[in-house]
């Protein structure tokens, strides 16, 4: 059994340990947030806080988040950060299909964290792994922009 800090909570799973964390978050412990999108860690819908940091959860083994910290896009809106985000989210109305939504959150929030006030190029970087089929980057850029001016 590994016992994982998910949102706050301990889990237990049986999942084998190189089991790709997504996949145990989804179908072992039920939070279906996080999405798989291309198994690589290139599109960014899988994405997920490991100690606050941004990661891709496709191609992280289960066994190396044993000792860390993992926040979904489930818990995200407990912090401040996330709350704003999620909120400016819904007033810019980003999400259009809404795969990638939950990444690009968890990406939004994990830039808002270290910072409040980002310039365009440091949204660019940021946001540089998070693919959106729909291009609703224009409302995702004006969204971090809502978030970010509602931390001031």
């Amino acid at each position: 059994m590994l016992t994982l800090t998910v949102n706050g909570k301990k889990l237990e799973t049986d999942a084998e340990p190189d089991t790709p964390l997504l996949w145990v978050l989804r179908d072992h412990l039920g939070m279906t947030g996080s999405k798989y999108g291309c198994g690589k860690a290139l599109c960014g819908a899988c994405t997920v806080h490991i100690d606050g940091q941004p990661t891709r959860s496709c191609v992280l083994p289960v066994s190396a988040a044993a000792t860390v910290t993992i926040t979904t896009i489930e818990g995200v809106g407990a912090s401040p950060v996330g709350k704003a985000v999620q909120d400016a989210w819904i007033a810019e109305s980003v999400a259009q299909c809404g795969y990638c939504q939950s990444g690009q959150i968890m990406s939004a929030t994990a830039l808002l964290t270290t910072n409040k006030k980002p310039t365009d190029a440091d949204i660019d970087a940021a946001m540089s792994g998070n693919v959106c089929r729909c291009a609703t980057y224009v409302r995702i850029r004006a969204a971090i922009k809502r978030a970010s001016g509602a931390l001031a």
